[in-house]
């Protein structure tokens, strides 16, 4: 129920919603509050701080001068505070609950990361300082790309991208520099199926074009039509692994050899390393390039757009191509930014520079504090309590959601689901919004798009049986209703904050600016 707001900031009372449930005078659900747009609370009439009036004087606008009153709202210290407050307590995040949205990895972020990220030095370090004055950041980042490299098995790391797609742009870029350095002009990007959607899309910003390589009936990549496809026009293969229908590629070491037979290069996607990280070392399956997100991985923060990093790591056959900058370590100790493109003899191959400065320092702390605390056996527990979790959420389920790919053996990180089943027009988003009722973050619908009306679950390692459990039943109770055509469900979410809005028409035609409403009209 949306309730209007008058200008004085009092709400009129309603005894009923459109349910016919009862409300409050406020709107108010007990410590839920509802809480109206800050233009609406004031109408920009008023300020919360006092100015003295200022002399008029002549401005140097040339004539842009404002016509018009700024229109902001005018709130003092405390209705600021609680206005914001307010709208806070209607977010979800990890620490309130589980977080389940596949190929994502929401998982808790420790607060020792937090608290090292935090130090002088790493806090207020300032991209144009000296670099004498950062050799601790610049050894937290040659260290960081240390433990990248051992753990993936690769030759080199390109630590400057910003985040997975970025990751993946530079990956690329580096095997068009690869290619151009030996006189062979390719043209051609393949893409599996189960591939993450930002795959195509970054080899069709790179100039290359774009062909599908189909999945198998086990949601694999089809390792025959692959091989068929091959030939001298092809750059690279950008393949998942463990692929966005939550499985591990087990061909994945003969697509490697076939598409180094034929003068390409695989690039892997690796935001979901979390799965295989000290299980699997990319490299012995060999991969030529692949980004780590290590705001999915090694747990900094995710979501909202940022802040991310995307490091690059890459085979003895591309790493002559990287990006600058990078951090050297020399004989001395000392540590070194190499950042002038074709520095000399120390890096004449690479394509240049991708970013302005250096990459996530903030994010380069926490990813070093979270390998560092975890240590080899604990990386290895990662892996294996995220797969055993999925495993769990997955075989639980199967009994009430259809679970596409549930004979093909246990899954990785994540479990997919689709509404095959469901009765009376009832699809995946009406399961989704009716989680919200439940307390819980809806999983990722509708990808990937291999599966209809795909539901992807990705629990991480954070969660605890109990925690499971309780999704579990949440997900069971709907999924009875909706195999049983319950329309109800129709109306989800009914105790969120705001009923279920029409999202495609917000997609399309989004209304950003507020405008104060018409007076009404007196009656004659």
């Amino acid at each position: 129920m949306r309730v209007t707001v008058n200008p004085s900031g009092w709400r009129p009372s309603a005894p009923s919603n459109e349910q016919g449930e009862a409300q409050t005078t406020t709107g108010n659900r007990a410590l839920m509050l509802e809480e109206p747009l800050i233009f609406e609370i004031d109408g920009g009439e008023t300020t919360g701080v006092d100015f003295a009036d200022m002399p008029q004087r002549a401005t140097k606008l040339g004539g842009l001068e404002r016509s018009r009153p700024i229109a902001l709202p005018g709130l003092s210290e405390p209705e600021a505070v609680r206005h914001y407050t307010r709208l806070s307590r209607q977010n979800y995040a990890i620490d309130l609950g589980l977080f389940p949205l596949g190929s994502c990895t929401m998982k808790h972020n420790p607060r020792l990361n937090e608290k090292v990220a935090r130090l002088p030095g790493f806090a207020d370090v300032h991209p144009l300082q000296p670099q004498e004055t950062v050799q601790g950041a610049l050894q937290v980042i040659n260290e960081l790309a240390f433990w990248l490299l051992n753990l993936t098995g690769m030759h080199g790391v390109a630590m400057s991208p910003k985040a997975g797609a970025h990751g993946e742009l530079c990956g690329l870029l580096c095997i068009r520099a690869a290619l151009e350095a030996r006189g062979d002009k390719r043209e051609v990007v393949l893409v599996p199926e189960s591939a993450h959607g930002t795959n195509p899309a970054t080899a069709a910003f790179a100039g290359y074009r774009v062909e599908n390589i189909p999945a198998n009936a086990a949601g694999r990549v089809d390792l025959e039509a692959l091989k068929a496809r091959l030939g001298p026009d092809v750059a690279a293969v950008m393949i998942t692994n463990p692929n966005t229908c939550g499985l591990f590629e087990p061909d994945m070491k003969a697509i490697s050899d076939a598409v180094h037979a034929a003068g390409g290069f695989v690039y892997c996607d690796g935001a979901n390393f979390n799965a295989i990280v000290g299980k699997v070392r990319p490299g012995d399956l060999g991969i030529d390039a692949m980004h780590i997100n290590l705001h999915k991985t090694f747990s900094t923060p995710h979501g909202g757009g940022g802040p991310g990093s995307g490091p690059v790591v890459l085979s003895e056959a591309l790493a002559p191509y990287g990006p600058i900058p990078y951090a050297a370590k020399y004989r001395d100790g000392s540590f070194k930014m190499v950042e002038e493109e074709h520095a000399g003899e120390e890096h004449p191959d690479g394509f240049g520079r991708m970013v302005a400065f250096h990459g996530q320092m903030g994010m380069f702390t926490r990813a070093l504090a979270y390998i560092l605390s975890h240590g080899a056996d604990g990386l290895k527990q990662v892996a294996e309590d995220a797969v055993l979790n999925a495993n769990y959420v997955l075989r639980s389920l199967e009994g009430v959601l259809d679970a596409p790919f549930a004979k093909s053996g246990p899954c990785m990180h994540e479990a997919i689901f689709s509404d095959r089943g469901f009765e009376g027009g009832v699809s995946t988003i009406d399961l989704a919004k009716a989680l919200i009722d439940e307390g819980f973050h809806p999983m990722t619908m509708y990808f990937p798009l291999v599966v209809h009306g795909a539901m992807l679950v990705e629990p991480t390692e954070t969660e605890s049986k109990a925690s499971l459990d309780q999704f579990i039943a949440s997900v069971r109770s709907i999924a009875e209703r909706a195999k049983a055509g319950d329309q109800s469900l129709k109306a989800a979410p009914i105790y969120a904050p705001r009923r279920r809005l029409d999202e495609t028409l917000a997609a399309r035609k989004p209304i950003l600016t507020w405008r104060a409403p018409e007076p009404a009209q007196a009656a004659e």
